[in-house]
């Protein structure tokens, strides 16, 4: 049966209205009110700025390094401690936001998101700096899932397409466009700017916010029967494995004690946190929604898209600095091309899902991506910008068409009381997706590396023709370049097929990493067959 056969003969089936929801969100034909949109186009700034802060401090990491005294390995710090409380707070949002209610819990966090920005511009050490970064991570975190529940409580049916295509700015734009944002700032105005950067757009979306949300009544009493086991044990495990995953690699993994113990700390403690949930009355998060057929084969597909989203942006960045001698700059412009088409594109999806099954949207779209990572199997040392630009426009147009129709596809049905644990799951996801994909290609990088040169230094041996004549010539240019001593000379002509050994292993490596990238998009492809067709009502003929 083929793939078309096969999304036409599943059944279409028409879900009913969520209980509990406001009267103009159970008809999907009814009018949004500008109020609403006012809501959700700002609660999505707030997610893209979140988002976009990773890839832009990333983009400078090494300025901030030199400029508050950290070593290379300590200063990695600086994006691991924004990362690990992100990743703790993304599930707590949903519980924390009825607790302190939507509109209070997420004007104080965008508030503190602004004030941590601005103060990390100022940190004058790595202590600081990470201090200062979690605490930005626990505020910015909030933002991701809070924009997603909106979306899907405050939208009708109808209309939550084009909430996902707005989300999806945040969700797939952001990483593509960060490092162009930050290579530009700290080239041009110096590193302090890639934080300065989130304050205006962050004052517009505070004043959107403030007018748009409705006031409702704490629910402090939620605290005291909440679900403060799982709480912890989520924390806990959470938090040791993104550490794990982010300094994994340098550490040589389990050669490492601090890395063992941090690993088994995290499958203990999320083993303990999965059984309560599984068990008490009130959990956390209902991890019960991904034996839902679409949630969870769309969480699945979400979270290997999200290894590949972050990792390549990852992968490149670095082939372009190692391999190209790109600087923060032009990298960013490389990466632009990436980044810029998908604001063309992103608009348009959601009128695409009315004429295209979504099935077919999102595997369309995750074919495309996966050809582009393909396309950069065959890596050489002329292959720099300008041949990668048309990857990289293959890649704009496939995580265009992606990532909104995959959200929107997920939480079809997910009733409103379920919404928050819905949004934390399938973020939370997606996030710990991009841990493990650049956790993952690091390691691929090192040790393909390893391989090739071992591969290639076979051939390199003075029994061989080629090579004795390299040496020789070699010998004779830093003869004529300023080398007097002929054994000296031959000593750098070695180092220098040394060296050329090393790049040509490593250009073959990036090779590697990007094919693996293409195959775990293909896994993620898969995920879409295993779908149930699902029509909305008054919605497109993809839902």
């Amino acid at each position: 049966m083929s793939a078309v056969e096969t999304f036409e003969s599943s059944p279409r089936l028409v879900l009913p209205a969520p209980a509990a929801k406001p009267a103009s969100n159970e008809n999907d034909g009814a009018s949004v009110s500008a109020k609403t949109w006012l809501a959700v186009v700002g609660s999505a700034l707030g997610a893209f700025l979140a988002v976009l802060n990773i890839q832009v401090v990333n983009s400078a990491l090494a300025d901030i390094q030199g400029a508050i005294g950290a070593g290379i390995d300590d200063g990695g710090w600086i994006s691991t401690a924004y990362l690990i409380s992100e990743i703790i707070v993304i599930p707590l949002s949903g519980w924390l936001s009825k607790v302190f209610s939507t509109r209070r819990y997420l004007l104080v966090n965008t508030l503190l998101f602004l004030l941590f920005s601005a103060a990390c511009a100022h940190a004058e050490n790595l202590g600081q700096m990470i201090v200062l970064r979690a605490l930005q991570g626990f505020a910015g975190g909030v933002l991701i899932p809070m924009a997603f529940t909106i979306i899907i409580t405050m939208l009708p049916r109808a209309k939550q397409p084009i909430g996902m295509a707005l989300f999806a700015v945040s969700a797939v734009f952001a990483p593509a466009i960060g490092p162009t944002i930050g290579g530009y700032l700290n080239e041009n105005f110096g590193w302090q700017y890639i934080f300065y950067v989130n304050l205006a757009p962050g004052i517009v979306m505070l004043v959107m916010l403030w007018f748009s949300l409705e006031r409702e009544p704490m629910q402090l009493s939620l605290l005291k029967g909440g679900d403060w086991l799982g709480v912890i044990t989520m924390a806990i495990g959470l938090g040791s494995l993104q550490t794990v995953l982010e300094e994994g690699n340098k550490d040589d993994w389990f050669g490492s004690t601090f890395i063992t113990r941090l690993s088994v700390i995290a499958a203990i403690s999320l083993t303990a946190f999965i059984a309560i949930e599984l068990t008490v009355k009130k959990p956390l998060l209902h991890l019960r929604l991904l034996l839902r057929r679409n949630f969870g084969f769309a969480t699945l597909a979400t979270m290997l898209l999200g290894m590949v989203l972050y990792g390549s942006v990852f992968v490149l960045s670095l082939y372009l600095s190692q391999m190209q001698g790109y600087n923060a700059e032009q990298i960013g412009e490389v990466l632009a091309w990436v980044g810029l088409p998908q604001l063309l594109l992103i608009p348009l999806v959601p009128k695409l899902t009315k004429w295209i099954d979504t099935r077919l949207l999102i595997a369309g779209g995750l074919a495309l991506f996966a050809a582009s990572n393909f396309m950069n199997i065959h890596l050489t040392d002329d292959v720099a910008g300008p041949e990668l630009f048309l990857p990289n426009i293959v890649r704009a147009i496939g995580q265009a068409v992606t990532l909104a129709p995959l959200s929107a596809i997920a939480v079809a049905g997910i009733e409103r009381q379920f919404a928050g644990s819905a949004s934390a799951i399938f973020n939370m996801t997606r996030n710990l997706g991009g841990a493990i994909g650049i956790a993952l290609l690091q390691t691929v990088l090192t040790n393909r590396e390893k391989f090739h040169s071992e591969i290639i230094t076979s051939d390199v041996t003075l029994f061989d023709e080629a090579t004795r004549q390299r040496l020789h010539d070699l010998t004779q240019y830093f003869l004529a370049h300023g080398v007097s001593d002929p054994a000296t000379a031959w000593r750098e002509a070695v180092v220098a097929i040394g060296r050329s050994v090393h790049q040509q292993a490593s250009i073959m490596g990036y090779g590697d990493a990007f094919y693996l990238q293409g195959v775990i998009l293909v896994l993620a492809l898969v995920c879409t067959f295993f779908m149930k067709k699902v029509l909305v009502e008054g919605g497109g003929g993809g839902h």
